[in-house]
């Protein structure tokens, strides 16, 4: 039996180099800011005009398009020559009943949501296998477990990513590479705090906890996941939701 790692070096990354996709929203940035607090050199990919968190490097590109991912992981390889986590918390909304929904509003979300996360995973197991594995964590939401009203094409993308990752799980864990998910529930963003004041404490009141969440919640659950904290953990979706889901 091995002795067990001190606790304090099971939470850290020193000289671990991360991606993390979304990195200049709400959620991201938090993500973004606990593992550059573990040690880990950070790479926060978003839009073009979305500035990255502070001390973090900055990525612009379409990371639902082909190229712009495969270059993303191009440069973290010639800047760095290693690999080590990669997060994807990107992710849009585009609200509707179902018979209201444009088709266009359908394939935006899908495609910023979940083709992004396909093509992360494409372009970044085959690195993390070539380097004897890493951790992946993709962002996902209570509603892809759930459904919402309003939410068909966003609750299908979380849906989507939530099978993806046990898929990628399946087949990259004999290589060393760790997939799981974190589904948050309502989570207090510059998105939701727009929301009306009925819809948030509703939110709240659905929670066993009775209250809602803040990004840095999310953040920590992701941070466990990633560290070897959590290495005998892969497959599996974290709720982050207060109890929300079951409430």
């Amino acid at each position: 039996m091995e002795e067990p790692t001190p606790l304090a070096e099971l939470w850290r990354l020193d000289g671990r180099v991360a991606v993390v996709a979304g990195g200049g929203g709400g959620i991201g940035r938090a993500i973004v800011a606990r593992l550059q607090e573990a040690g880990a050199e950070v790479v926060s990919a978003d839009r073009p005009g979305v500035p990255a968190p502070p001390g973090a490097t900055s990525f612009e590109g379409d990371l639902a398009d082909e190229s712009d991912a495969a270059r993303l992981f191009e440069t973290v390889a010639q800047r760095w020559g290693r690999l080590d986590v990669v997060v994807h918390a990107a992710g849009i909304t585009r609200d509707a009943v179902l018979w209201k929904l444009e088709p266009a509003a359908w394939r935006d979300v899908l495609r910023s949501n979940l083709d992004s996360a396909f093509l992360l995973l494409r372009e970044a197991i085959p690195r993390l296998r070539a380097t004897g594995g890493g951790s992946i964590a993709l962002v996902s939401s209570i509603n892809g477990e759930r459904g919402k009203f309003g939410q068909a094409n966003y609750s299908a993308s979380k849906a989507g990513m939530n099978a993806l990752a046990r898929t990628a799980a399946r087949e990259a864990g004999a290589f060393g590479v760790r997939v799981n998910v974190v589904a948050p529930g309502f989570i207090e963003t510059e998105m939701t705090r727009g929301l009306p004041t009925e819809v948030r404490h509703r939110a709240a009141e659905e929670t066993l906890l009775k209250r809602t969440g803040q990004p840095d919640d999310v953040a920590r659950a992701v941070l466990f996941l990633v560290t070897d904290a959590g290495r005998h953990v892969t497959g599996q979706v974290l709720r982050v939701d207060g109890g929300q889901l079951v409430g």
